[in-house]
């Protein structure tokens, strides 16, 4: 088996006597997550990921195939698929005609 470029590096600190220490999340991010921006980014990716598993979530209580949703919605399936995993980002525009496929509405709560 070929040893990649980081394994060889872990193998020689470890020949070398260096050591790591792991480090907790508080350790790590415990500075920046208190920062205002990191908040923002923070809360805008977990309304992101809640709204991917709302979009999954009605879908799947209508038994709808993605592709279905994409038909009703006029777009491609892609879409769909790309707002189910998370990955990006969705315009209201693109949010209101899936709803409309699925039979919702957009209101701000």
């Amino acid at each position: 088996m070929k040893k990649t470029t980081s394994s060889k590096k872990n193998e020689k600190n470890v020949k070398q006597g260096t050591s790591y220490q792991l480090k907790t999340f508080d350790e790590v991010f415990g500075k920046v997550s208190k920062s205002e921006h990191f908040k923002q980014a923070y809360n805008e990716e977990i309304t992101r990921l809640r709204l991917a598993l709302e979009v999954r979530s009605l879908r799947r209580k209508k038994h709808f195939t993605q592709e279905v949703v994409a038909e009703k919605a006029g777009m491609p399936q892609s879409v769909i698929a790309r707002i189910e995993s998370g990955e990006r980002s969705v315009s209201v525009d693109t949010l209101g005609r899936i709803a409309y496929a699925l039979g919702k509405e957009v209101r701000l709560v």
